[in-house]
C-alpha cells in the first residue's frame, strides 16, 4: 500500500509549527490582556501570522475555518455522474446494441478520443464552433472528437489498402461544446453506438441493411413506438432544380429545409425568403413537396410528376428508393409512415450525427466523399453508409419507463451467510468454490456477522439464493439453500442438501446445469 511520503516526512515540522502557533497566539493574548503598546503587539502578531503562512504553506491550510480549501461539488454542464442502477442499465443497452451488430457480422476497431485539429477542422459546417480545441503540446494541435465518423474516414484513409471493405461499429465518448439541455439528453460529453459500412457494392444493397440494423437495435431496447425518416439528398436537389432555386441557394436552402424537424413551415419559408433571400413563389412550390409524407404510395406519385422525373437528379434518386423499399421489405422494415423526402443531412456528405429534431434517437446516412479529403488519390477513396445511435436519448427514455428501486445493479445469484458461530473460514471456502464453478457469490465482510443484515444485503440486492450454513449442518456434511425471492417469511427455511451436491443443485437452479 502506497503512502504519501510528504505527509509522514513533514509531519514533526507540522506538528512543531501547531506548538509555536498556539504559543504564539497565547503570548500575542497575553500581551493584549496587559495592555502592551500597540507597537510591541503588532510585531508579535506579524510573527504569529507568518507562522500560520508557514503551516499552510505545508498543509495548504492554516487552521482557520475560512482559510480551509472549498471545492463546488458538482458535475461540469453538459456531463453527469451515473449511479450503479443507471449503469445496469446503460451497460443492458450497450450489449443489446452490440449484440445486433455483432449478428450483422461487424467488426470493432477504436480510435483516440482527441485528433489533430486540421482532420476535424471544417468537417462539420456550422458545428465546428462546437469543438474543444486542445493546448498545443508537443508542436501538435488537437481536438477532441465531436463524433466516431470523421475518425473512422481518418482510419480508412491510413488504412485504405487493408480495409478496402469493412463493417465497422464503436460505441466511445464524444465531445461537444454546445449549450446542453440534460432533459432532452444533450450533452457535452456522451456516448455514440456507430455502425458502418465501408466498400463499393452495388446500389442500396449496404443502405437497406444499415436501417435493418437501426430498427432491430431500437426494436430490442424497447423504446416504444418510433418512426424511421427516409431520404434521398437527390430527389431534394431535383426539387430545388425544378422549382428553380439558383445552383448557389441550394446549399443554404437546403439547411433550411433541414429544420422541418424542428420548425412549422412558415417559419422554415420565412427563413428561406427573408434570411437567404429566396423567391416567395419558389419557397411555395418547395413547400408542396416537402410537406409530402408517406412510403410507396409517396413514390408512385412522384414518379407521375414529370417535371420531377425530367431532372436527373431526382429520377436517379426516385430509382434508389424504389430498390431500398423493395430491400426493406424483405427484411421487414418497410412500414407506414416512412418519409422519403425531407431531408435530414447537412450540407456535405458527411453523415449528419447530430440530432435531427427534438424526438430524434439516432442518425444516418452516406458520407462517400468524406474518405476521400484525407488523401490525394481519388482511387483511395472509400465510400461508407452509416447510422449512429444516441444511447443518452435513449437511456433518457429507458429511464422514465423504469422504476430504479427495482434495478439490479449487480450480477451475484448466490449469497452464502452463516448462523450464530459466523464461519468465516468456511463462508471463504464456499464462495470460493462456487467462483471457480463459474456461480457469482458474495460473502459479508465480518467475522460473526448477525442474521439479519445477511438477509438485508439479499434483500437489497435482489439475491436471487443464499446458501446458509451452521456448526450443525456442517457437521452434518449438509448446506440449506434458501431461494430468497420466495414469498416464504422468516431467516430460516431453506432446503438441506449434501454439502458436495450444492454447485450441481445452484447449477440446477440457475438453469447451468
Amino acid at each position: 500500500m502506497e503512502t504519501d511520503g510528504s505527509n509522514v516526512a513533514g509531519g514533526d515540522e507540522i506538528q512543531e509549527l501547531k506548538s509555536k502557533i498556539k504559543l504564539q497566539g497565547e503570548k500575542v493574548r497575553a500581551l493584549k490582556s496587559l495592555k502592551t503598546d500597540q507597537g510591541t503587539v503588532d510585531a508579535e502578531i506579524a510573527t504569529l501570522l507568518d507562522l500560520k503562512k508557514q503551516l499552510a504553506s505545508i498543509t495548504g491550510e492554516d487552521g482557520s475555518a475560512k482559510s480551509k480549501s472549498k471545492f463546488t461539488l458538482k458535475t461540469p454542464k453538459g456531463t453527469r455522474d451515473y449511479n450503479e442502477k443507471e449503469m445496469a442499465i446503460r451497460e443492458k443497452v450497450f450489449s443489446t446494441i452490440v449484440s445486433v451488430f455483432k449478428k450483422h457480422g461487424a467488426v470493432t476497431i477504436d480510435t483516440p478520443v482527441f485528433e489533430l485539429k486540421e482532420i476535424l477542422s471544417g468537417k462539420y459546417g456550422e458545428d465546428s464552433k462546437l469543438i474543444y480545441d486542445l493546448d498545443d503540446q508537443g508542436g501538435e494541435k488537437c481536438s477532441l472528437r465531436y463524433d466516431l465518423t470523421v475518425p473512422f474516414a481518418r482510419f480508412l484513409a491510413m488504412n485504405g489498402s487493408q480495409y478496402q471493405n469493412i463493417k465497422r461499429y464503436q460505441i466511445a465518448k464524444v465531445y461537444r461544446r454546445d449549450q446542453p439541455a440534460m432533459t432532452k439528453g444533450r450533452m457535452r460529453e456522451f456516448y455514440q453506438c456507430d455502425f458502418d459500412i465501408a466498400g463499393v457494392y452495388d446500389p442500396m444493397i449496404a443502405d437497406s441493411e444499415v436501417v435493418k440494423i437501426m430498427c432491430e437495435c431500437l426494436t430490442a431496447l424497447d423504446i416504444g413506438e418510433y418512426i424511421v425518416k427516409i431520404n434521398h439528398r437527390k430527389i431534394l436537389d431535383g426539387i430545388f432544380q425544378i422549382c428553380g432555386v439558383p445552383d448557389a441557394s441550394i446549399r443554404p436552402i437546403s439547411s433550411a429545409v433541414d429544420k422541418l424537424d424542428k420548425l412549422p413551415w412558415e417559419d422554415v419559408k420565412k427563413e428561406m425568403t427573408e434570411e437567404k433571400g429566396l423567391d416567395p413563389n419558389i419557397a411555395d412550390r418547395i413547400g408542396e413537396y416537402v410537406k409530402l409524407k408517406g412510403n410507396k404510395e409517396l413514390l408512385d406519385k412522384l414518379f407521375l410528376d414529370q417535371s420531377l422525373i425530367s431532372n436527373i437528379n431526382a429520377k436517379t434518386g426516385l430509382n434508389d428508393m424504389v430498390l431500398l423499399f423493395k430491400y426493406l421489405e424483405i427484411f421487414g422494415e418497410s412500414k407506414d409512415g416512412n418519409q422519403i423526402v425531407r431531408k435530414t443531412k447537412k450540407d456535405s456528405d458527411e453523415l449528419d450525427e447530430t440530432t435531427v429534431g427534438v424526438g430524434s434517437i439516432a442518425a444516418g446516412g452516406r458520407y462517400d466523399n468524406l474518405v476521400g479529403m484525407f488523401v490525394s488519390n481519388k482511387k483511395g477513396n472509400i465510400p461508407c453508409v452509416g447510422v449512429s445511435i444516441g444511447v443518452e436519448r435513449v437511456l433518457s427514455i429507458l429511464l422514465q419507463k423504469v422504476a430504479l428501486e427495482q434495478v439490479k445493479a449487480n450480477e451475484v445469484e448466490v449469497y452464502v451467510m452463516a448462523v450464530a458461530d459466523g464461519l468465516l473460514e468456511d463462508r471463504m471456502k464456499i464462495c470460493s468454490e462456487l467462483w471457480d464453478a463459474g456461480i457469482k457469490a458474495e460473502f459479508m465482510y465480518k467475522n460473526k456477522p448477525k442474521l439479519q443484515p445477511q438477509f438485508s444485503v439479499c434483500d437489497r440486492d435482489q439475491i436471487p439464493f443464499a446458501v446458509i450454513i451452521g456448526r450443525d449442518e456442517l457437521n452434518r456434511g449438509e448446506v440449506r439453500i434458501k431461494d430468497m425471492r420466495s414469498k416464504e417469511q422468516g431467516e430460516g427455511g431453506g432446503a438441506s442438501i449434501k454439502r458436495s451436491d450444492m454447485v450441481n443443485e445452484l447449477k440446477k437452479r440457475l438453469g447451468k446445469a
